[in-house]
């Protein structure tokens, strides 16, 4: 496998299988601690600001920013981009996205034209790690050109020393969220297979966190196991591989795609096989497409990170670095909001990348960053 590591792209990889431990540690389920932690991020979400307030249409005057994205062909990803370009174009300043297909020799493509023509940052965004393109960024660096890597690793994970900023979201945390709702609705009788991809970055302690929170929370009632899928394979094997899993093993009731977009993969399988209905799948990220799904009731939660708040809270750490102003820390500023059933319609019908999340941080930032 290559060495480079994202976070969601196209990557030449194999199918693997592995086992997580399935063995339960609480003696029996604790739905009191389950239900608080879901009451928590089902609250429309406030804003709270990140840092000190600033000039960035002032600071931001004459400066322009690249982002590379691990692919553009990944609709979470790109509506990501899309969300930064328009918040650019408010604040002022040059915003220019490197489309790709997820290809390494890509990024080093975009990295080049980043740094011959002098931005003053080049954002790695939504997977690419730093040390997979550590030329190219020495070579940035060299010449003057921040370089940035946003929503790619865990906050459990180290930030890479080779670039200015590094902002990261806390995928454990979710493991955490999906488990507990897992275990509050099977009432401590789930059997959980977590469908992953080893080759993205944050995946391991987002399974591990999620594996352990059902060992701790869900009692002896509960098991799981972890199969990965590369995200080259996604359109290929995710099927086939949850196929195989419920042949095996029937008595699987809640399948969680750590990535939402892999449910697209996951619902033709239970189909198949005769699951439809007794089958739940719990997944992350909000990608519309998936909240339209749980709508419908074929997924039955997302726990969602708005693509509007995440444009935001990457322009904000970014535009302070370039701007010369002291850093406000490693981690994206981005709240985890569940999407079920009985909200989804909230995000629009069909359900659009900032909706249902509330205004609130919106007007948050414009406010912050001096633009009222």
């Amino acid at each position: 496998m290559r060495r480079f590591i994202l976070a969601s792209a196209a990557v030449i990889g194999s199918l693997a299988l592995t086992v997580v431990g399935q063995r339960a540690n609480a003696a029996t389920p604790d739905l009191a601690h389950a239900q608080a932690i879901i009451d928590a991020h089902s609250q429309m979400p406030a804003f709270t600001p990140p840092g000190p307030p600033f000039d960035a249409r002032k600071c931001m005057a004459g400066k322009s920013l690249l982002s590379i994205p691990t692919s553009s062909a990944i609709p979470f990803v790109d509506g990501i981009e899309s969300s930064m370009g328009t918040v650019a174009k408010q604040v002022g300043f040059k915003f220019s996205q490197w489309k790709n297909q997820g290809r390494p020799t890509q990024w080093v493509q975009g990295m080049a034209f980043g740094t011959d023509n002098k931005f003053t940052g080049i954002d790695l965004m939504g997977g690419i790690i730093p040390n997979a393109l550590a030329p190219q960024v020495a070579a940035a660096n060299k010449a003057g050109v921040k370089v940035f890597a946003t929503h790619y690793s865990d906050t459990t994970q180290p930030v890479d020393p080779a670039v200015a900023v590094t902002l990261r979201i806390p995928f454990h945390e979710v493991g955490e969220i999906i488990a507990n709702w897992i275990t509050l609705k099977s009432g401590g009788k789930a059997n959980v297979l977590i469908v992953g991809s080893s080759d993205i970055l944050p995946s391991k302690p987002y399974a591990d966190m999620l594996g352990k929170t059902l060992d701790t929370v869900c009692g002896p009632g509960c098991k799981h196991r972890y199969v990965t899928v590369t995200v080259a394979d996604w359109s290929t094997k995710i099927q086939t591989t949850v196929q195989s899993s419920l042949i095996a093993d029937p008595t699987i009731n809640y399948i969680v795609p750590l990535y939402d977009s892999m449910s697209q993969f996951v619902i033709p399988a239970l189909t198949i096989t005769g699951h439809r209905k007794d089958v739940k799948i719990a997944t992350f990220n909000g990608t519309p497409f998936i909240i339209d799904m749980v709508r419908r009731g074929d997924v039955e939660m997302d726990v969602g990170e708005s693509l509007g708040w995440i444009a935001r809270s990457i322009l904000d750490g970014e535009m302070r670095n370039m701007c010369g102003l002291p850093s406000i820390g490693q981690t994206l500023y981005v709240p985890l909001y569940i999407f079920s059933g009985a909200n989804a319609k909230d995000a629009g019908i069909p359900a659009n990348f900032d909706q249902g999340y509330g205004d609130k941080h919106v007007a948050g930032y414009e406010a912050l960053w001096g633009m009222h």
